[in-house]
């Protein structure tokens, strides 16, 4: 994996290269001179938020939160903004798309509005073409979207996020919808977290709507997530991707293929994670997993009986609330997992941390 994304990324670079360098013969043959895009964006306001669609592949940085209350907010991210469609996607389609890097230096974009229902590719970004997103925080979004719609990133192709929450709700009416993720293509998504709603057609996560040969690690969810088909409480569809060291708490609804963590593991691969959340389907459910297709595999990952209502799932092991929260069923499968005295105690040494026989486990990272 790490390898084809390499490749992927080095591919994109080249381009990137070769039309910078044709760009500048062109404007030098044309009398003109040539001045490639700024490298650096620092982001005070929306109205600095929305020139990065200027600088695609440069590199930015939030240096503060933005709110309602920032400069910009009325006329680019509000209810009343761009007609009542809110803000408009950073590479709102596949010739614009972003391929720099942010850095949300652990900054939050806070009350972010998109109603673009019969838009694709919809999010704060829309298309992502390589680069990396890292260290922010959507808080309090609404974002409404067609094909491709999550609160972060419609469509990620070959992209880096990390450390990347959303809370707040996604809605569609089309496929590949995710809480922070809709269309994951070859790209990672590490460290991350999504809570709130997310409703869409087919391909519907709480995370990520669908991983498409991508790697997604150490995450969780906790969205009420809510679809037709191949819906899951953290990835709708996992099509020969890799989940890994991940978590979903929301309760999922559906009427096929629909899973507690995962929904349709067609040929993808599914290690060390569990799901809690309440399951409801009128067609193929799992506890963890709907459905999975081809060669699709699970190994060393869990699922509460009790909670979810479901007691099979295709792949996993079902346990009661008590053995759940219960650290010798997750040690004993191989788990980085140590005790801790409280909730509110961390042991970063740890990828996961648990109170034992009080709580379910967390990645060490996860706040309170």
């Amino acid at each position: 994996m790490k390898a084809i994304l390499g490749s992927r990324k080095h591919h994109y670079i080249m381009n990137l290269s070769v039309f910078l360098i044709t760009a500048a013969l062109i404007a030098a043959m044309a009398g003109c001179t040539y001045n490639p895009p700024s490298k650096n964006l620092e982001i005070r306001t929306w109205y600095d938020l929305d020139k990065v669609r200027d600088n695609l592949p440069g590199s930015h940085a939030l240096m503060n939160d933005l709110d309602s209350t920032t400069p910009g907010y009325e006329e680019l991210a509000s209810p009343t903004a761009n007609g009542g469609k809110g803000w408009l996607p950073i590479g709102a389609i596949w010739e614009l798309a972003f391929g720099g890097t942010f850095d949300g230096q652990g900054y939050e974009i806070r009350d972010l509005f998109i109603n673009r229902h019969d838009e694709n590719y919809v999010g704060l970004f829309g298309v992502l073409s390589g680069g990396e997103i890292k260290d922010i925080g959507l808080v309090n979004a609404t974002v409404t979207g067609n094909e491709s719609a999550g609160g972060l990133v419609g469509r990620n192709n070959y992209a880096d996020l990390r450390s990347c929450h959303f809370a707040g709700n996604v809605n569609s009416e089309g496929l590949y919808v995710g809480g922070l993720v809709g269309y994951n293509f070859f790209g990672v998504v590490g460290d991350s977290s999504s809570t709130g709603n997310v409703t869409g057609y087919r391909n519907v996560g709480g995370l990520v709507g669908c991983n498409y040969e991508g790697a997604l690690y150490g995450s969780y969810s906790t969205c009420s997530v809510s679809g037709d088909k191949y819906v899951g409480g953290l990835v709708g569809r996992n099509h020969q991707g890799d989940v890994a060291v991940s978590s979903a708490r929301g309760n999922v609804v559906g009427n096929g293929v629909v899973g507690g963590l995962v929904g349709d593991n067609y040929n993808g691969g599914v290690t060390k994670c569990y799901a809690a959340g309440s399951v409801v389907s009128a067609g193929f459910a799992g506890g963890l997993i709907g459905a999975n297709f081809q060669y699709g595999w699970v190994s060393d990952s869990f699922w509460d009986v009790e909670t979810s209502g479901q007691a099979t799932s295709d792949g996993g092991t079902g346990k009661n609330t008590t053995e759940m929260q219960d650290i010798a069923i997750f040690s004993g499968a191989g788990w980085n997992i140590t005790a801790v005295a409280n909730s509110s105690t961390r042991d970063p040494a740890y990828i996961w941390n648990v109170v034992n026989n009080v709580t379910y486990p967390f990645l060490s990272w996860q706040p309170v």
